[in-house]
């Protein structure tokens, strides 16, 4: 998932994202809500970790004007305030969870994950196709009976991929979904990933390439 933490704690913000990333995410940062509204309007996000209490403009503000567009990004709303009234409050603003501060990783990861299904068509919790099995909770792949161990980005292409249910994923989509907002689209990381990708699943290839449109697995 492509995920945006809002957090004017910089140290905080590193920690959350780095945690986020070893769970396969895309993860951007921004450090006050005119920096988070900036991203919001150019990148299209599953969720957002939001900081209630930003500088320049609140969580609370950036929070209402995300509701408002209609995109289908979830919010999980942080805050050092753990009263009831300050939960009420934030998911009154239309965030979709409320988590107070300090917390676990371990916690703000599954939440974050569980809010991802959310902002997604339903899916089912393992994905299968054309004899490949993905297990997104455990993180394994198998191509029949043989394991196979994916890099984190191999493997968020793959579930994309798997996602689709045979349908063509372009090259722009794959990059939007599965690396930050630094990664550059000329450098073909994108094909050297499916390339990687292909070699460890093995003979017959199942990842085709369609010229000009993306990539599926039929």
């Amino acid at each position: 998932m492509r995920v945006l933490v809002v957090e004017d704690e910089q140290r905080l913000a590193r920690a959350i994202a780095e945690w986020l990333r070893q769970e396969t995410h895309a993860v951007d940062i921004a450090h006050d809500g005119a920096a988070a509204q900036e991203r919001l309007a150019v990148n299209d996000y599953d969720v957002v970790v939001l900081d209630r209490d930003l500088p320049a403009v609140h969580g609370d503000q950036v929070c209402a004007d995300l509701v408002a567009t209609g995109a289908g990004t979830r919010v999980l709303m942080l805050t050092a305030a753990a009263e009831i009234t300050d939960r009420v409050a934030g998911l009154s603003l239309g965030a979709d969870d409320y988590l107070s501060k300090p917390f676990a990783f371990a916690e703000l990861a599954a939440r974050v994950q569980a809010l991802g299904r959310r902002s997604r068509p339903a899916a089912p919790p393992v994905l299968r196709r054309s004899g490949i099995t993905l297990d997104p909770a455990r993180r394994e792949v198998f191509r029949g009976e043989r394991y196979v161990p994916l890099s984190n980005k191999e493997f968020a292409v793959l579930a994309e991929l798997l996602r689709a249910q045979g349908a063509a994923i372009s090259a722009e989509h794959l990059l939007e979904k599965a690396w930050d907002e630094y990664a550059d689209p000329f450098t073909g990381a994108v094909r050297l990933t499916v390339f990687k990708l292909r070699r460890k699943l093995g003979d017959p290839p199942v990842v085709q390439t369609l010229p000009g449109v993306g990539y599926r697995i039929p």
